[in-house]
Protein backbone atom coordinates (compact mmCIF):
# COMPACT_ATOMS: atom_id res chain seq x y z
CA UNK A 1 0.00 0.00 0.00
CA UNK A 2 1.59 3.16 -0.72
CA UNK A 3 2.13 5.75 2.13
CA UNK A 4 0.69 9.81 2.42
CA UNK A 5 4.18 10.53 1.61
CA UNK A 6 4.88 8.89 -1.62
CA UNK A 7 1.35 9.90 -2.49
CA UNK A 8 2.43 13.55 -1.95
CA UNK A 9 5.92 13.27 -3.94
CA UNK A 10 3.90 12.09 -6.70
CA UNK A 11 1.26 14.53 -6.29
CA UNK A 12 4.03 17.23 -6.54
CA UNK A 13 5.52 15.60 -9.92
CA UNK A 14 2.49 15.85 -11.87
CA UNK A 15 1.85 19.57 -10.73
CA UNK A 16 4.90 20.20 -12.09
CA UNK A 17 4.61 18.19 -14.76
CA UNK A 18 1.36 20.20 -15.40
CA UNK A 19 2.78 23.23 -15.23
CA UNK A 20 5.62 23.26 -17.49
CA UNK A 21 3.27 21.66 -20.43
CA UNK A 22 0.65 24.77 -19.46
CA UNK A 23 3.95 26.88 -20.65
CA UNK A 24 3.57 25.84 -24.24
CA UNK A 25 -0.14 23.85 -24.18
CA UNK A 26 -3.18 25.57 -23.34
CA UNK A 27 -6.02 23.35 -22.46
CA UNK A 28 -6.00 20.05 -23.49
CA UNK A 29 -5.65 18.63 -20.01
CA UNK A 30 -7.12 14.93 -21.25
CA UNK A 31 -4.22 15.06 -23.39
CA UNK A 32 -1.77 16.09 -21.52
CA UNK A 33 -2.60 13.58 -18.98
CA UNK A 34 -3.11 10.86 -21.29
CA UNK A 35 0.61 11.81 -22.66
CA UNK A 36 1.92 11.30 -18.90
CA UNK A 37 0.10 7.94 -18.06
CA UNK A 38 1.03 6.24 -21.21
CA UNK A 39 4.52 7.72 -20.08
CA UNK A 40 4.34 5.69 -16.79
CA UNK A 41 2.69 2.83 -17.99
CA UNK A 42 5.39 1.97 -20.80
CA UNK A 43 2.78 2.58 -23.36
CA UNK A 44 2.36 4.17 -27.15
CA UNK A 45 -0.71 6.74 -27.72
CA UNK A 46 -3.34 6.86 -30.68
CA UNK A 47 -4.02 11.05 -31.25
CA UNK A 48 -6.52 11.79 -33.29
CA UNK A 49 -7.21 15.67 -34.40
CA UNK A 50 -7.80 17.87 -36.67
CA UNK A 51 -4.37 19.95 -38.04
CA UNK A 52 -3.86 22.45 -35.74
CA UNK A 53 -4.45 21.53 -32.15
CA UNK A 54 -1.13 21.26 -30.60
CA UNK A 55 -0.47 17.47 -31.22
CA UNK A 56 3.13 17.81 -32.24
CA UNK A 57 4.21 20.91 -29.86
CA UNK A 58 2.50 18.21 -26.91
CA UNK A 59 4.87 15.40 -28.09
CA UNK A 60 8.09 18.11 -28.30
CA UNK A 61 7.47 19.78 -25.50
CA UNK A 62 6.62 16.17 -23.28
CA UNK A 63 10.65 15.10 -24.79
CA UNK A 64 12.02 18.31 -23.32
CA UNK A 65 10.27 17.92 -19.93
CA UNK A 66 11.78 14.19 -19.68
CA UNK A 67 15.17 14.95 -20.99
CA UNK A 68 14.43 12.18 -23.64
CA UNK A 69 15.93 12.32 -27.44
CA UNK A 70 12.97 12.84 -30.05
CA UNK A 71 12.72 12.52 -33.21
CA UNK A 72 9.63 13.05 -36.02
CA UNK A 73 9.21 10.64 -38.55
CA UNK A 74 6.73 12.41 -40.99
CA UNK A 75 4.58 8.81 -42.61
CA UNK A 76 4.11 9.34 -46.58
CA UNK A 77 2.85 6.93 -49.35
CA UNK A 78 6.08 6.67 -50.68
CA UNK A 79 8.36 5.60 -47.17
CA UNK A 80 10.51 2.61 -47.11
CA UNK A 81 10.20 0.57 -44.18
CA UNK A 82 14.49 1.25 -44.21
CA UNK A 83 13.61 4.94 -43.72
CA UNK A 84 11.69 4.29 -40.79
CA UNK A 85 14.43 1.33 -39.42
CA UNK A 86 17.75 1.91 -41.30
CA UNK A 87 19.56 -0.34 -43.37
CA UNK A 88 22.82 -1.96 -44.31
CA UNK A 89 25.51 0.22 -46.18
CA UNK A 90 28.45 -1.02 -48.04
CA UNK A 91 31.64 1.05 -46.85
CA UNK A 92 34.10 0.87 -49.95
CA UNK A 93 37.09 1.72 -47.41
CA UNK A 94 36.43 -0.94 -45.32
CA UNK A 95 35.18 -3.83 -47.78
CA UNK A 96 32.26 -4.92 -45.49
CA UNK A 97 28.47 -3.74 -44.46
CA UNK A 98 27.75 -1.37 -41.66
CA UNK A 99 24.70 -0.56 -40.40
CA UNK A 100 23.04 2.93 -40.58
CA UNK A 101 20.29 3.25 -37.88
CA UNK A 102 17.20 5.11 -39.19
CA UNK A 103 15.56 7.69 -36.58
CA UNK A 104 13.58 4.92 -34.56
CA UNK A 105 16.02 4.85 -33.12
CA UNK A 106 15.06 7.75 -30.41
CA UNK A 107 13.17 7.80 -27.09
CA UNK A 108 10.56 9.44 -28.32
CA UNK A 109 9.42 8.74 -31.90
CA UNK A 110 6.51 11.66 -33.13
CA UNK A 111 5.01 8.97 -36.34
CA UNK A 112 2.89 11.91 -37.99
CA UNK A 113 -0.03 11.01 -39.91
CA UNK A 114 0.84 7.46 -39.38
CA UNK A 115 -2.05 5.98 -41.62
CA UNK A 116 -0.47 7.58 -44.86
CA UNK A 117 2.18 4.77 -44.85
CA UNK A 118 1.79 1.64 -47.06
CA UNK A 119 1.84 -2.11 -45.26
CA UNK A 120 5.14 -2.34 -45.48
CA UNK A 121 6.10 0.69 -43.13
CA UNK A 122 3.10 -0.30 -41.04
CA UNK A 123 4.55 -3.95 -40.25
CA UNK A 124 7.99 -2.49 -39.85
CA UNK A 125 7.05 -0.42 -36.76
CA UNK A 126 5.31 -3.02 -34.61
CA UNK A 127 8.27 -5.26 -33.93
CA UNK A 128 9.44 -1.96 -32.47
CA UNK A 129 6.46 -1.08 -30.76
CA UNK A 130 5.71 -4.57 -28.93
CA UNK A 131 9.69 -5.88 -28.91
CA UNK A 132 11.23 -2.39 -28.74
CA UNK A 133 13.56 -3.90 -31.06
CA UNK A 134 14.51 -3.52 -34.64
CA UNK A 135 15.68 -6.16 -37.04
CA UNK A 136 18.09 -5.18 -39.72
CA UNK A 137 19.21 -8.07 -42.17
CA UNK A 138 19.77 -10.71 -39.79
CA UNK A 139 20.65 -9.39 -36.31
CA UNK A 140 18.25 -7.49 -34.13
CA UNK A 141 19.05 -4.39 -32.51
CA UNK A 142 17.88 -3.26 -28.86
CA UNK A 143 15.71 0.33 -28.89
CA UNK A 144 17.00 2.58 -26.42
CA UNK A 145 15.06 2.59 -22.89
CA UNK A 146 12.32 4.07 -22.52
CA UNK A 147 10.81 3.71 -26.18
CA UNK A 148 7.86 5.61 -26.39
CA UNK A 149 5.78 6.38 -30.06
CA UNK A 150 3.10 8.92 -30.36
CA UNK A 151 1.19 8.60 -33.50
CA UNK A 152 -0.93 10.94 -34.90
CA UNK A 153 -4.08 10.80 -37.49
CA UNK A 154 -6.18 12.72 -38.96
CA UNK A 155 -9.90 11.82 -39.11
CA UNK A 156 -10.99 14.17 -41.75
CA UNK A 157 -8.94 13.19 -44.66
CA UNK A 158 -8.98 9.73 -46.18
CA UNK A 159 -7.45 10.44 -49.67
CA UNK A 160 -4.23 8.66 -49.49
CA UNK A 161 -4.53 7.04 -46.53
CA UNK A 162 -4.06 3.29 -45.57
CA UNK A 163 -6.30 2.00 -42.63
CA UNK A 164 -4.24 0.41 -39.66
CA UNK A 165 -4.41 -2.90 -38.85
CA UNK A 166 -6.17 -4.30 -35.95
CA UNK A 167 -2.81 -5.89 -34.93
CA UNK A 168 -1.30 -2.62 -34.63
CA UNK A 169 -4.14 -0.80 -33.09
CA UNK A 170 -3.92 -3.13 -30.33
CA UNK A 171 -0.28 -2.35 -29.76
CA UNK A 172 -1.23 1.26 -28.67
CA UNK A 173 -1.99 1.49 -24.95
CA UNK A 174 -5.00 4.48 -25.65
CA UNK A 175 -6.32 6.53 -28.33
CA UNK A 176 -6.91 10.19 -27.33
CA UNK A 177 -8.97 12.24 -29.55
CA UNK A 178 -8.02 15.73 -29.28
CA UNK A 179 -10.63 18.41 -29.80
CA UNK A 180 -10.83 21.82 -30.47
CA UNK A 181 -10.41 24.23 -27.10
CA UNK A 182 -12.51 26.60 -25.67
CA UNK A 183 -13.01 30.25 -26.97
CA UNK A 184 -11.59 31.30 -23.98
CA UNK A 185 -8.74 29.17 -24.22
CA UNK A 186 -8.35 29.88 -28.10
CA UNK A 187 -7.98 33.78 -26.95
CA UNK A 188 -5.36 32.53 -24.78
CA UNK A 189 -3.38 30.83 -27.90
CA UNK A 190 -4.02 33.83 -30.03
CA UNK A 191 -2.52 35.98 -27.30
CA UNK A 192 0.20 34.25 -26.37
CA UNK A 193 1.37 33.23 -30.22
CA UNK A 194 5.06 34.06 -31.29
CA UNK A 195 5.60 37.64 -32.40
CA UNK A 196 6.05 38.60 -35.95
CA UNK A 197 9.78 39.09 -35.20
CA UNK A 198 10.57 35.68 -33.76
CA UNK A 199 12.59 33.88 -36.38
CA UNK A 200 12.27 30.24 -37.21
CA UNK A 201 14.89 29.15 -34.57
CA UNK A 202 12.60 30.58 -32.03
CA UNK A 203 11.72 27.41 -30.14
CA UNK A 204 9.18 29.13 -27.37
CA UNK A 205 9.61 29.19 -23.34
CA UNK A 206 12.30 26.54 -22.33
CA UNK A 207 11.20 23.88 -20.22
CA UNK A 208 12.70 22.26 -17.31
CA UNK A 209 12.94 18.68 -17.01
CA UNK A 210 10.98 17.79 -14.30
CA UNK A 211 10.19 14.51 -15.06
CA UNK A 212 13.61 12.68 -15.59
CA UNK A 213 14.93 8.76 -14.81
CA UNK A 214 14.37 9.70 -11.26
CA UNK A 215 11.31 10.76 -11.24
CA UNK A 216 9.64 8.57 -13.59
CA UNK A 217 10.48 5.91 -11.51
CA UNK A 218 9.14 6.98 -8.05
CA UNK A 219 5.66 7.48 -10.21
CA UNK A 220 5.94 3.64 -11.85
CA UNK A 221 7.23 2.84 -8.18
CA UNK A 222 4.08 4.61 -6.75
CA UNK A 223 1.46 3.33 -9.47
CA UNK A 224 3.11 -0.40 -9.35
CA UNK A 225 1.75 0.00 -5.31
CA UNK A 226 -1.33 1.06 -5.78
CA UNK A 227 -3.96 -1.09 -4.30
CA UNK A 228 -6.47 -2.63 -6.54
CA UNK A 229 -9.23 -4.82 -4.78
CA UNK A 230 -10.47 -8.05 -6.33
CA UNK A 231 -13.60 -7.29 -7.24
CA UNK A 232 -11.97 -4.26 -9.13
CA UNK A 233 -9.83 -6.18 -11.07
CA UNK A 234 -13.03 -8.59 -11.82
CA UNK A 235 -15.00 -5.49 -13.23
CA UNK A 236 -12.22 -4.79 -15.24
CA UNK A 237 -12.27 -8.42 -17.44
CA UNK A 238 -15.99 -7.89 -17.21
CA UNK A 239 -15.89 -4.82 -19.30
CA UNK A 240 -13.38 -6.01 -21.43
CA UNK A 241 -15.10 -9.47 -21.81
CA UNK A 242 -18.43 -7.33 -22.54
CA UNK A 243 -17.00 -6.15 -25.74
CA UNK A 244 -16.95 -9.09 -27.27
CA UNK A 245 -19.34 -10.64 -29.57
CA UNK A 246 -21.50 -13.85 -27.71
CA UNK A 247 -20.08 -16.39 -30.70
CA UNK A 248 -16.45 -15.12 -29.40
CA UNK A 249 -16.91 -15.14 -25.55
CA UNK A 250 -15.91 -18.45 -24.04
CA UNK A 251 -18.32 -19.84 -21.40
CA UNK A 252 -16.25 -18.56 -18.37
CA UNK A 253 -15.63 -15.21 -19.48
CA UNK A 254 -19.64 -15.13 -20.15
CA UNK A 255 -20.34 -15.89 -16.53
CA UNK A 256 -18.35 -13.01 -15.38
CA UNK A 257 -20.32 -10.72 -16.93
CA UNK A 258 -23.76 -11.39 -15.81
CA UNK A 259 -25.75 -8.18 -15.80
CA UNK A 260 -29.19 -6.88 -14.59
CA UNK A 261 -30.19 -6.58 -18.20
CA UNK A 262 -29.10 -9.36 -20.14
CA UNK A 263 -31.34 -8.53 -22.89
CA UNK A 264 -30.83 -4.77 -23.27
CA UNK A 265 -26.95 -5.74 -23.73
CA UNK A 266 -27.12 -8.35 -26.21
CA UNK A 267 -28.78 -5.62 -28.26
CA UNK A 268 -25.09 -3.77 -28.29
CA UNK A 269 -23.39 -6.69 -29.78
CA UNK A 270 -24.99 -5.89 -33.06
CA UNK A 271 -22.87 -2.90 -33.03
CA UNK A 272 -19.79 -5.03 -32.74
CA UNK A 273 -17.83 -7.32 -34.99
CA UNK A 274 -14.85 -8.25 -32.53
CA UNK A 275 -13.82 -7.29 -29.48
CA UNK A 276 -10.92 -6.32 -27.03
CA UNK A 277 -8.02 -8.52 -26.67
CA UNK A 278 -6.74 -9.72 -23.18
CA UNK A 279 -3.81 -7.04 -23.98
CA UNK A 280 -6.83 -4.36 -23.39
CA UNK A 281 -7.06 -5.96 -20.07
CA UNK A 282 -4.04 -5.56 -19.13
CA UNK A 283 -4.12 -1.74 -20.93
CA UNK A 284 -7.20 -0.92 -18.10
CA UNK A 285 -5.70 -2.52 -15.39
CA UNK A 286 -2.63 -0.34 -15.59
CA UNK A 287 -4.06 2.82 -16.46
CA UNK A 288 -6.73 2.98 -13.57
CA UNK A 289 -4.29 2.50 -11.47
CA UNK A 290 -2.82 5.32 -12.50
CA UNK A 291 -5.79 7.56 -12.97
CA UNK A 292 -5.84 6.68 -9.09
CA UNK A 293 -2.69 7.78 -8.71
CA UNK A 294 -3.28 11.22 -10.61
CA UNK A 295 -6.35 11.64 -8.35
CA UNK A 296 -4.25 11.41 -5.25
CA UNK A 297 -5.31 7.78 -4.03
CA UNK A 298 -3.71 5.06 -3.17
CA UNK A 299 -6.50 3.02 -4.23
CA UNK A 300 -8.36 2.32 -7.45
CA UNK A 301 -12.32 3.21 -7.66
CA UNK A 302 -14.91 2.03 -10.41
CA UNK A 303 -14.94 5.39 -11.67
CA UNK A 304 -11.34 4.86 -12.14
CA UNK A 305 -12.02 2.11 -14.73
CA UNK A 306 -14.69 3.79 -16.28
CA UNK A 307 -12.51 7.04 -16.84
CA UNK A 308 -9.85 5.06 -18.34
CA UNK A 309 -12.52 2.61 -20.39
CA UNK A 310 -12.68 4.73 -23.41
CA UNK A 311 -8.94 5.74 -24.13
CA UNK A 312 -8.01 2.13 -23.61
CA UNK A 313 -11.10 0.45 -25.42
CA UNK A 314 -12.34 3.18 -28.38
CA UNK A 315 -9.61 1.85 -31.35
CA UNK A 316 -9.67 -2.10 -29.63
CA UNK A 317 -13.46 -2.75 -30.87
CA UNK A 318 -14.21 -3.15 -34.63
CA UNK A 319 -17.86 -1.57 -35.58
CA UNK A 320 -20.21 -3.48 -37.65
CA UNK A 321 -22.66 -2.00 -40.39
CA UNK A 322 -25.41 -1.88 -37.99
CA UNK A 323 -23.53 0.77 -35.96
CA UNK A 324 -22.60 2.91 -39.25
CA UNK A 325 -26.24 2.74 -40.14
CA UNK A 326 -27.05 3.92 -37.03
CA UNK A 327 -24.96 6.58 -35.98
CA UNK A 328 -23.05 4.67 -33.25
CA UNK A 329 -19.33 5.43 -32.99
CA UNK A 330 -16.96 3.37 -30.58
CA UNK A 331 -17.33 5.70 -27.66
CA UNK A 332 -21.31 5.10 -27.75
CA UNK A 333 -21.12 1.54 -27.27
CA UNK A 334 -18.38 1.75 -24.29
CA UNK A 335 -21.30 3.99 -22.68
CA UNK A 336 -23.52 1.52 -23.00
CA UNK A 337 -21.25 -1.44 -22.17
CA UNK A 338 -20.50 0.29 -18.79
CA UNK A 339 -24.14 0.97 -18.07
CA UNK A 340 -25.06 -2.95 -18.45
CA UNK A 341 -21.97 -3.90 -16.33
CA UNK A 342 -23.12 -3.40 -12.68
CA UNK A 343 -20.12 -1.76 -10.13
CA UNK A 344 -18.71 -3.45 -7.18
Amino acid sequence: MVDKEQLAQCTELVDAYRKEMALRIVGQREMLDGLLIALVAGGHILLEGVPGLAKTLAVKSLAEITGLEFKRIQFTPDLLPADLTGTMIWEQARGSFSVRRGPVFANVILADEINRAPAKVQSALLEAMEEKQVTIGETSYALPFPFFVLATENPIEHEGTYSLPEAELDRFLMKLLIVYPQPMEELDVVKNSPPLSAGASDKGTPLSPVLNAGALAVLRNTADAIHIDEEISKYIVSVVTATRPASTRQQSGAAMVKTENAKSQDGVYRYVSFGASPRASIALYRCSKIYAMLEGRNFVSPEDVKTAAHPVLRHRIVLSYEAEADGMDADSVIAKILSHIPIP
